[in-house]
């Protein structure tokens, strides 16, 4: 089985440039991708929430834009939430395009 490894690097958060409006934010989280021996750099998902939402809230992740290969979604999806959530913290402000910071590696291993 192939393994996923992701390297996060940043995330904006709350920005209009990816969809925010006054009844969800949108927040784009930036990481090079590497499944098996390909990378794709520079990759990046959208992160999806209501405004107002709390830290323990759902919020959606979208597929990594640019791959289309074999993937463990939901495993990539809890990465992400993972990563934001350690990331913007337990803060419920709406802070638009705000820039953090904060490299992370995570790997997993697709499971067929």
């Amino acid at each position: 089985m192939p393994t996923v490894s992701i390297h996060f690097k940043e995330l904006i958060q709350d920005s209009q440039n990816y969809g925010s409006d006054d009844e969800h934010m949108v927040s784009r989280v930036f990481f090079d991708l590497q499944v098996g021996d390909k990378r794709y750099p520079r990759a990046h998902a959208n992160i999806r929430q209501e405004v107002g939402a709390g830290v323990s809230d759902p919020i959606e992740v979208s597929p990594p834009a640019g791959y289309a290969g074999p993937f463990d979604l939901g495993k990539f999806q809890a990465e992400v939430e993972s990563y934001f959530r350690s990331v913007v913290g337990k803060s419920r402000s709406r802070i638009r395009d705000c820039r953090y910071r904060k490299d992370v590696t995570v790997s997993f291993e697709i499971v067929a």
